[in-house]
């Protein structure tokens, strides 16, 4: 999955946010600058709700990323359509934004054969996990996502 191009884009539109990160070496079969495009709509969004002082948390490990932010959270009714195409929930109506982020993560996760899903943070705020099949070094890749 891609890293530090997308992830210092994120950190440029909101420079004082912390990101604290446990990355493990993880290859998956894909178009970089596609997936980079959902890492970094991932790290904006979490980024834009975050509390002030808390840390954005991200994990890559086995194919699953993992990015938990410690703002309002997302309400039930409001996580089954965030990934809807220009829905906007309650919380995120007097924020920036088109509500076009989160459809282009599933649409480009969903492209690559791999599933995306939000829950609510256990002590409060939002956890979405992208998962993706791993590729071994050295060995040949299925098929191309296009």
């Amino acid at each position: 999955m891609p890293s530090s191009p997308r992830r210092s884009s994120a950190r440029r539109r909101r420079p004082n946010v912390v990101i604290a990160e446990e990355l493990e070496p993880t290859l998956v079969e894909g178009v970089p600058d596609r997936l980079g495009r959902a890492v970094d709509n991932l790290l904006d969004n979490a980024a834009k709700y975050n509390a002030d002082g808390a840390a954005v948390e991200v994990r890559l490990r086995g194919g699953e990323l993992s990015v938990r932010d410690h703002g309002p959270g997302i309400s039930a009714e409001d996580r089954a359509h965030v990934f809807d195409r220009f829905y906007r929930g309650a919380t995120a109506r007097g924020r920036p934004g088109s509500g076009l982020g989160l459809a282009i993560v599933r649409q480009v996760v969903e492209t690559h054969g791999g599933t995306i899903r939000v829950a609510e943070a256990p002590g409060g705020g939002a956890l979405f996990v992208l998962r993706l099949a791993t590729v071994v070094a050295g060995e040949e890749p299925a098929s191309a996502a296009t």
